[in-house]
Parts: structure tokens; C-alpha cells; sequence
């Protein structure tokens, strides 16, 4: 039987767990044209979160079109990635999706092919850099033009949006803001897998796009959402799991969706067909997933700093947010002054290692939380 757990990817469907009051929220956002920017640790699932909420949006009164920014580089890379997204919005089949795509993008040169399972292939044949200026106020123009044709309200997904920042300079980002502020009657969506960038473009008063949308922040799936849902899935495949080696799942993983999922992915596995998931099997799975990273745990923690061990080994040992500053962890931890803290956490920042977290810090990879702890207390 196929395991019910998923990760690694976007997540939907029933492997879907809970966010009702997210995509409730995303609903009223595409309902009333919000502008949103949706932060939070990486792999919170963010992505799945606004597919899974754009999905299931009525056809009849809503496009919702997913820009996914991660592979551009520039302009005129961001303006294709663009009209790919709302064109793949408003038709799946090779004919239509051709057919819409030069109606409206037809400066683009567009051009469909079919891959080896038979899904049409989007492309367009316009050449690398020069300033493409028109053709960026031309697409950006398009939901808009989409909402009037189709009577429809129109939702944009801008995903890894931090990419932007990486373009050399600040010319798509500016007009976007002139966008965001005159479409009123379509919805933006911003998200961006690192958070502290995402969180630059959009509080920095220096960057065009300062206080251009609302603020979303995406926290973990609350425990007693995860219990139903990991319990259930057990049983469908008849296996079965208690609500308190569940718990304990959810304690390990601190609610982060990845790492649940994950974790329960592996736990899944090690329990027998017909037989329940006794406790003892989670420090089994734990094994299992920190087998399979221990080489790449071990290179990480060789490249950090005495400092940034010092401070991650003081954030992993403790519960709950930790005041990383005061002299108390300073001195539990070792690092000598709350400076010394500060430069560690700055570096750790940088490098995506740890997130913040309400006026401290968590360590974004929950199992290399657990590997920290675990190589501790040996």
C-alpha cells in the first residue's frame, strides 16, 4: 500500500492536512482583490498552501494563475515566467493553451509542445536581455484585461518572489508597485522560501515594494489538527497509531509540515501491516532520517564557527523561545559576550540556518535540531 505521508513536494489533495483558516483567508483575499505576502520558515509549506487554495476556488468566478519566479534571472525572464503562469491558468489543453497564449501574449512569440506524457509545454521565443520595458507593462496589464473579458475575479501567485532582489536592478520591482496599487480588482499573492529577504522587500522603506501588500505569517499546523489527521491516515491503511506516540511526533517536529510529514512517512514504513506504532518505533524513524543526513549534518556543522556551534547547541537544547541574548543563555552557552551571540545569529541568518521566531529563534531544519541534541548528550 502506498504511503500516506508526503514531502518533499507540493502537497495536496488528502495528503493536504488542515489549513482552513489559510485558505479561508486566501479566499476573502481573491474575493475583495488583497494584496498579501505570505512569510515564514522554509518548507512551511507555503506553496502547497496557496495551490491547494487556488484550486479550489469556483472555475466559474476565478483564475487563478501561479507564477513560479525561481528560475528567472531578470526581466525578460520574469516577464515570460509571467504570461506562462496566466496563460497555464486559463487553458490545460495544447490548442487552447497555444491559442490563448498568442491572443495575449503574441508579442511573446509563443510556441507549444507536447512532452513524453502527453502535457503541453509552454514556451516563448523572445531573446535574452535587452530592455523589454513595453513587453513588461504589456504583461503586467494582462490580468486585468483576463478579469474583464472573462467576468472573472483573477488571483496572481508570485512564488519565490525574493528572486527579484537578484536582477541587478530595481526595475520590475518598481513597476509592480505602480501595478499593485491601480489593479484593484485583482489579488496578489507574494510568497518567497526566504524569509528574511521576503521580509526586506516588503518592510525595507528603501525597496519599491515597502508596505505594498498586507502581512501573512504562516506558523505551524497546530497539534490538535495534526492528531486527526496522522491517526486517520494510519487507519485507511490499516495501521494504526495512538493520539500520544502522535503527540510526541508533533513535539519532535514542533508542528513544522515538512518535518511532520516526514517523520511520519518514516514511522509508517517501520510499522507492520495490521499492527499499531508502539513508541519506541519514533526513536526508530528518528535513526532511520538522521542515517540518511548524518554525512551532510556532519560537513554543515564542520564549516560553522565555535560561536555559531556554541549558539545553535543553546537553541537546541532549550524549549520553547529562548531569550538568545540575555546574559543567561550567553553564558550557559559559552559565548562569552550577547555581541559574540549577535554576530553568530547574523551569520546563522544569512545562511538560512535558524528562523526567527517572536523576538527569538528556532532552527530551521527540525531533525538537524534533533541531531545537535542528540550529538550533545552523547
Amino acid at each position: 500500500m502506498q504511503n500516506p505521508f508526503h514531502y518533499g513536494g507540493t502537497v495536496s489533495g488528502a495528503a493536504f492536512c488542515n489549513r482552513a483558516r489559510e485558505v479561508a483567508a486566501l479566499h476573502r483575499a481573491a474575493e475583495n482583490g488583497e494584496k498579501l505576502f505570505i512569510y515564514s520558515e522554509r518548507r512551511m509549506g507555503k506553496t502547497s498552501l496557496v495551490i491547494h487554495a487556488l484550486h479550489s476556488l469556483p472555475k466559474r468566478e476565478y483564475t487563478g494563475a501561479y507564477v513560479d519566479l525561481w528560475p528567472t534571472d531578470g526581466e525578460t525572464s520574469f516577464v515570460t515566467a509571467t504570461a506562462k503562469g496566466i496563460a497555464e491558468s486559463m487553458s490545460t489543453r495544447a490548442e487552447q493553451l497555444l491559442k490563448t497564449a498568442k491572443e495575449l501574449f503574441g508579442y511573446l512569440a509563443p510556441s507549444v509542445t507536447v512532452d513524453e506524457e502527453g502535457k503541453p509545454q509552454l514556451t516563448f521565443g523572445v531573446k535574452r536581455e535587452v530592455s523589454r520595458g513595453p513587453e513588461l507593462e504589456q504583461v503586467l496589464a494582462t490580468p486585468t484585461a483576463v478579469a474583464i473579458r472573462g467576468e472573472r475575479k483573477v488571483a496572481v501567485v508570485f512564488d519565490e518572489v525574493q528572486r527579484i532582489l537578484e536582477y541587478g536592478n530595481d526595475s520590475v520591482e518598481r513597476r509592480l508597485r505602480s501595478v499593485v496599487q491601480k489593479q484593484e480588482r485583482i489579488s496578489y499573492i507574494f510568497l518567497g522560501s526566504r524569509k528574511h529577504l521576503v521580509q526586506k522587500m516588503f518592510l525595507d522603506r528603501s525597496r519599491p515594494l515597502y508596505r505594498a501588500a498586507g502581512h501573512y505569517p504562516l506558523g505551524p499546523i497546530e497539534t490538535k489538527h495534526w492528531l486527526p489527521f496522522i491517526q486517520q491516515k494510519f487507519r485507511e491503511s490499516h495501521k494504526q497509531i495512538s493520539a500520544q506516540v502522535a503527540q510526541s511526533v508533533c513535539e519532535l517536529t514542533q508542528g513544522h509540515p515538512f518535518y511532520t510529514q516526514h517523520l511520519c512517512h518514516a514511522l509508517w514504513e517501520l510499522c507492520d501491516g495490521g499492527s499499531e506504532a508502539a513508541p519506541e518505533l519514533i526513536r526508530r524513524a528518528v535513526k532511520v532520517l538522521l542515517d540518511r543526513e548524518s554525512y551532510a549534518y556532519t560537513t554543515l556543522w564542520d564549516s560553522l564557527t565555535l560561536g555559531q556551534r556554541r549558539f545553535l547547541t543553546g537553541l537546541a537544547m532549550e524549549e520553547g523561545r529562548v531569550k538568545t541574548f540575555s546574559a543567561a543563555f550567553v553564558q550557559e552557552s559559552g559565548l562569552g559576550t550577547a555581541s559574540n551571540a549577535q554576530r553568530a545569529a547574523a551569520a546563522l541568518l544569512d545562511r538560512d540556518l535558524i528562523e526567527r521566531d517572536n523576538g527569538s529563534f528556532v532552527i530551521a531544519d527540525r531533525f538537524f535540531r534533533i541531531w545537535i541534541r542528540q550529538m550533545h548528550l552523547q
